[in-house]
């Protein structure tokens, strides 16, 4: 429950109450402490109690505001509504003591009004008969909580904030209305980039976005100058650049020092870069480094992943050993993680590999009293302390090495010689999609770099099938339902495969629903020029004013419900993933019968707990969720909801009472629950079906598919008729 006493645009006090589970607040502020508080502080100021929960939409019991020309107070709740005649003008002290005890007759008024009972029922009286849905109200009316009580907290409902940037990103005047279909949401999005709980790099994503666009918005320029220059040649104009599926480096463009194999359009998964290279351990250690873009007024450009290898010293005095870390302008450098690891090691694992591979170690200390000589071989994550081993450390003095650098789900991995080696999780801010070079340097005689697997759009004037590939135009009214799928700018190859594949079902090419990529501005401004060509002539692609930050994705799913209630109005919205391959017609199969209202459809987690680990990628603190569990929520690769729930979280965010939250999924179980609260029937539809880690049988969504299996999986639906897996 919330008791508030609020100040709105310096106009407007409300008193609220919230009612729903896990609530402990069972008493409010007399009329008279209100009066008392007001008349500290001389003016009105928001004061607010509540317990910490996910279940806090206002619902106002009445209703007090200041008119805006500053001459009247209207009081209003339910079917009754009260005026008063005041003058503002040349308020003199003594007038704010007047106003306190004109507030506090029409609380009185107000609270004798609604008295339906002989005797006066009490704040707390009025909750301890209505309990929460937390709460279990026992026989001698006292409520036992399901759950430990919480400790109060006074929080301020969140208020706007300026944000660099911002005001550059809404002052496109050069775009046309046909351009602008790509960035519908932005008008709706404003206020919630505004918000003072934003969630974490807000800033800097809105702050980078602005310089991408205007330089986006140049380079737009230039190409449509081009068209009407005779004289223009192929090459000089930044549009004609392309986005190579591998570069290469050889001997002869090599530096001693340090070189350098910029590629145009970043990495995407199971992109990879292998240096060839022998190892000088005179010079020292060597280093493999990817960098971020750099945009105007960063120092120096991001190191996303910093590979150090040190080798054996002098006499083998000093242990070998590989240092893998990140750096930024803003954070410097991160915590370093090393292979071969002293002590115990982690048990963490990226994309399934260990993070530091198992050494063969052979102690070679001098033969012990009986004469034996010691030579058990221990396969260890580290040394065991001594200072003279040997043991396969995967790079050698004077040894050639072949070392490969792939993209993984969840982080880099490398191998050397035909061995994995390291793997290191990627960390906030340093997606590999961000990269744009690698750098080595050092200790090293390097004889090649190749980056392989890179992005590549397609060349528009050689799609043959471009119109079969394009958005639909919706005739409609409603749709039956919009797909929202979340994407990267540099994911070009994913997308056409769903364009290929399952977004080709009669239900989409017939209107009846509706699909719309989401997607980030990119730092590199190669990446955005092309994503550019790509929504203007496919339809299908909705921009968002934030660069791509993992961070940030809960703003996609607000944006996807803004679409569809605001803009292409749906019955059902769904959201999924481009590496997802979801059976259309199941799908809609599967709706026909349920509840078009309060529904969430999908893989259900009913009991589930935040992660508490700093190491992992879904770490939660207590400050981001004090609870020890999660409301049901539905994994992220798939699900759908109704629109009074989309409707729900888009006046919910846009009026700044729901709470923000940077896993999207359970995000979507926190309002979720919230829309429940407020006293709406919720039909939660759990559905096995939906494989969240790969492909099944008999599958409604598989996730983790790639694009030649997105179009395998297609394949085998057209030819075998039945949804079974390709591998």
């Amino acid at each position: 429950m919330r008791i508030s006493f609020r100040r709105q645009r310096k106009r407007t006090i409300a008193l609220e109450y919230i009612e729903g589970e896990e609530w402990r607040f069972l008493e409010v502020p007399s009329f008279r402490e209100v009066v008392e508080y007001f008349h500290y502080r001389r003016r009105i100021r928001i004061f607010e109690a509540y317990d910490r929960c996910y279940s806090y939409p206002p619902t106002p019991i009445f209703y007090l505001r200041i008119g805006s020309t500053g001459d009247a107070i209207v009081w209003s709740s339910s079917n009754i509504s009260f005026r008063w005649d005041f003058n503002f003008s040349g308020m003199k002290k003594w007038s704010g003591g007047m106003l306190i005890i004109a507030l506090a007759m029409i609380l009185v008024l107000r609270y004798n009004l609604v008295e339906n009972q002989s005797k006066k029922q009490t704040a707390y009286s009025f909750f301890r008969n209505n309990p929460t849905n937390g709460s279990r109200l026992k026989d001698n009316g006292v409520i036992k909580s399901s759950q430990p009580k919480q400790i109060l907290n006074l929080l301020k409902k969140p208020y706007l904030i300026s944000v660099e940037g911002l005001s550059e990103l809404y002052s496109s005047k050069t775009v046309s209305e046909e351009e602008s279909k790509v960035i519908l949401v932005w008008s709706e999005m404003r206020s919630l980039l505004s918000r003072s709980d934003s969630l974490p790099e807000t800033a800097r994503g809105i702050r980078e976005a602005s310089i991408a666009w205007k330089d986006l918005l140049a380079t737009i320029e230039k190409e449509k100058a081009s068209r009407f220059t005779e004289n223009s040649s192929y090459g000089n104009n930044p549009g004609d650049r392309n986005c190579p599926f591998s570069v290469s480096m050889l001997n002869n463009t090599i530096s001693r020092n340090e070189s350098i194999l910029e590629f145009p359009c970043g990495l995407v998964e199971d992109s990879s870069i292998t240096v060839v290279g022998v190892p000088d351990g005179h010079r020292g250690s060597f280093q493999i480094e990817l960098l971020g873009s750099q945009l105007q007024g960063e120092p120096k450009p991001p190191i996303i992943l910093h590979y150090n290898v040190s080798l054996p010293g002098d006499k083998l005095t000093e242990d070998p050993v590989i240092g893998q870390n990140t750096w930024t302008t803003e954070n410097g450098w991160g915590k370093e993680e090393r292979c071969p690891v002293h002590g115990s090691s982690s048990k963490l694992k990226v994309d399934g590999l260990v993070q530091c591979n198992k050494q063969v170690v052979r102690n070679v200390i001098e033969e012990n009293a009986n004469g034996s000589q010691p030579s058990n071989e221990t396969w260890t994550n580290g040394l065991k302390g001594s200072t003279h081993m040997s043991f396969n450390f995967p790079f050698a003095e004077g040894n050639a090495f072949t070392a490969t650098l792939w993209v993984g789900l969840e982080g880099f991995h490398m191998t050397v010689n035909g061995r994995h080696e390291t793997s290191f999780g990627y960390r906030e801010k340093l997606e590999p999609w961000l990269a744009s070079r690698v750098k080595v340097a050092g200790g090293l005689d390097l004889l090649s770099v190749l980056a392989n697997g890179l992005p590549v759009p397609e060349d528009l004037d050689l799609v043959l099938d471009v119109e079969r590939l394009k958005a639909p135009p919706i005739s409609k009214k409603r749709v039956i339902m919009l797909v929202g799928v979340f994407s990267t700018g540099n994911n070009f190859e994913r997308r056409m495969a769903l364009r290929r594949s399952w977004m080709q079902y009669g239900a989409v090419r017939s209107g009846d629903v509706a699909v719309r990529f989401f997607i980030g501005l990119h730092k590199n401004a190669q990446v955005n020029f092309e994503l550019w060509r790509e929504a203007q002539t496919y339809g299908d692609i909705q921009l968002m004013p934030f660069v791509d930050y993992y961070s940030l994705i809960t703003l996609k799913t607000i944006a996807i419900c803004i679409l569809g209630i605001k803009i292409l109005p749906a019955k059902y919205i769904m959201k999924t993933d481009d590496d997802a391959f979801v059976r259309i017609d199941e799908v809609l199969s599967s709706l026909k019968g349920k509840s078009s209202n309060g529904l969430l459809y999908g893989l259900i987690s009913f009991e589930s707990a935040p992660h508490r680990n700093k190491d992992s990628k879904w770490y939660i603190s207590t400050e981001e969720w004090p609870h020890a569990a999660y409301p049901p929520w539905a994994h992220g690769p798939g699900y759908i909801i109704s629109r009074d729930i989309a409707k729900f979280i888009v006046q919910g965010h846009q009026g700044r009472y729901l709470k923000l939250f940077k896993l999207e999924d359970v995000a979507m179980g926190i309002w979720i629950e919230q829309f429940k609260n407020s006293g709406q029937e919720m039909h939660y539809i759990n559905d096995d079906r939906f494989y969240n880690a790969g492909c099944e049988s008999n599958y409604v969504l598989a996730h983790y598919q790639g694009p030649r299996m997105v179009l395998c999986l297609w394949e085998k639906l057209q030819n075998e008729h039945s949804p079974i897996c390709c591998e």
